[in-house]
């Protein structure tokens, strides 16, 4: 568990012209405590299933609460807590997001966000309460063995050069000068 982090349901009204859903409600995130107000919103494409992505954050004082959902495809997301002062930090959780099943992964501010696509031809979209700023943006090895994150790989990843020549773990604990 990792503070903060949430798995929500989405409650899909379906007949024989397909179906609906919500994916966002003000009210509901407001009365949870959560953040209600998005910058920006991303819309990722892979076309190959194996393709691996991460693990991206920007530091702070840029750091994102993201808000996930999965519009196409499967897709393994994982979150490692890089808040030095949370109990689960350098910790990391995990959930399988689908198109089939309808929700939303929530990760709040000082959270790195990886995925893995388990099908081709996956669409996952984001919104952002924190403008992207380049200079801001890092990256923590996949495979880091400190962080042991269990991929449920099938063969070598897709991954881009970037992160495969991401630093790792420990790199990221003495740039915040722990």
């Amino acid at each position: 568990m990792i503070k903060g982090a949430y798995l929500i349901d989405l409650f899909a009204h379906k007949d024989q012209r397909g179906f609906f859903f919500r994916t966002y409600d003000e009210a509901f995130f407001r009365d949870y405590g959560l953040v209600t107000y998005w910058v920006q919103e991303s819309h990722s494409f892979s076309s190959t299933k194996g393709t691996l992505r991460g693990l991206h954050f920007q530091k702070q004082p840029c750091a994102e609460t993201k808000l996930i959902r999965v519009a196409q495809g499967g897709i393994f997301m994982v979150l490692v807590d890089l808040r030095k002062d949370s109990a689960s930090f350098g910790k990391y959780i995990t959930a399988v997001l689908s198109a089939d099943k309808p929700q939303l992964l929530y990760a709040p501010q000082g959270l790195a966000l990886g995925m893995y696509t388990l099908t081709d031809n996956c669409i996952l979209l984001y919104k952002m309460d924190t403008e992207y700023v380049p200079a801001s943006q890092r990256v923590i090895r996949w495979n880091d063995p400190d962080l042991n994150i269990q991929w449920p790989l099938e063969g070598a990843p897709v991954i881009s050069d970037k992160d495969a020549a991401a630093p790792s773990f420990k790199d990221y604990i003495k740039e915040l000068g722990t």
